[in-house]
């Protein structure tokens, strides 16, 4: 239901990013010709066709980079964390089967318990593609070795042990033979465009609301505002809640006060809450944290206290327990 549910608003989102400008701009134009484009200034033209096409070179690349580089590179950090990670023991505290990838797999969707690189316990939920069903090794209750990446700054931060990695030579030659064909997309719409639209008074014809300008914009946008929503935990980036949850240490803290922000995101508020805590060297200390709380949830800042977790070398880094609990 949720892939399907993520599949559901990436159309949604691609329609309102590429079809959508493209109907609307061709329906407002069509018939108009050459009227009005010879008193444009060919400047001006030019640097909207420089815009855009600095805006596709951006695009492509990004997606260059997650479709294709991104491959190398987490097989490249899988290789580290087997070589210099650190063992961890996890016992499995819940399994759903999902979808498996082909047939001889299954998969499952787990929740696991292990301790971090601080020694606190934690409870992570991750996925894994089971080789050997007949073994049944993922059952609720077994338990399994994991290696931990001890700098935490690439994706994956940790695996299971003996997992092997290795790159599939077919998927990734019909990766690279997709982008090859949206970049061929792309130059080929400048083409056309060219050819249907120009009627003999060159790039003139371009303007802020051409679908050459308006879909990688567009697009651009979505991955920054998707990586603002999705890429964060609360109210920490997904990557500092990362590092404080492999870190960090996890303790009890003292709700000194919640007050509104005066933000709100889908008509959800914006808290900021101040607490107290005492740290592992007896330290009493004071940070504050902001967090979106969906209305329903409200009753957090009516609590006396609340869990944590924080950096043993940094302390005022923090982060809910409840809010790290959902990482996956």
């Amino acid at each position: 239901m949720k892939r399907g549910l993520t599949l559901f608003w990436k159309l949604y989102m691609f329609f309102f990013a590429v079809p959508f400008p493209m109907i609307l701009y061709y329906s407002i134009n069509s018939g108009l010709g050459t009227m009005g484009t010879e008193d444009k200034n060919p400047w001006f033209a030019l640097g909207i066709l420089a815009a855009s096409a600095i805006a596709w070179f951006i695009l492509l690349i990004g997606y260059f980079r997650s479709w294709v580089l991104l491959i190398f590179v987490t097989k490249r950090n899988i290789e580290t964390i087997k070589a210099e990670g650190i063992c961890r023991e996890a016992k499995i505290l819940s399994a759903v089967k999902i979808v498996s990838p082909g047939p001889g797999y299954e998969s499952y969707d787990l929740s696991l318990s292990f301790k971090n690189l601080a020694d606190t316990e934690i409870i992570q939920k991750t996925s894994v593609n089971d080789s050997k069903p007949h073994e049944r090794r993922y059952e609720v209750g077994k338990k399994v070795d994991l290696v931990i990446d001890k700098e935490l700054k690439h994706i994956p931060y940790f695996i299971f042990a003996g997992a092997e990695v290795s790159i599939k030579t077919t998927r990734l030659a019909f990766i690279i033979i997709g982008w090859v064909l949206l970049f061929a997309i792309v130059v080929a719409y400048y083409i056309f465009s060219y050819q249907y639209e120009s009627h003999g008074t060159g790039w003139r014809f371009l303007s802020f609301g051409h679908p050459l300008l308006i879909c990688p914009v567009v697009l651009l946008f979505y991955r920054y505002i998707g990586g603002l929503i999705f890429n964060r935990i609360g109210g920490t980036s997904l990557g500092e809640a990362i590092l404080i949850k492999f870190k960090g240490v996890k303790t009890t803290a003292k709700m000194i006060n919640a007050n509104q922000t005066g933000t709100y995101i889908n008509e959800q508020p914006m808290i900021r809450f101040e607490l107290e805590y005492t740290d592992s060297m007896q330290q009493v200390r004071r940070a504050s944290l902001k967090k979106i709380v969906n209305l329903l949830d409200l009753s957090i800042t009516k609590q006396e206290t609340v869990d944590i977790f924080y950096l043993k070398d940094q302390p005022e880094r923090i982060a809910f327990a409840s809010d790290l609990n959902e990482i996956s």
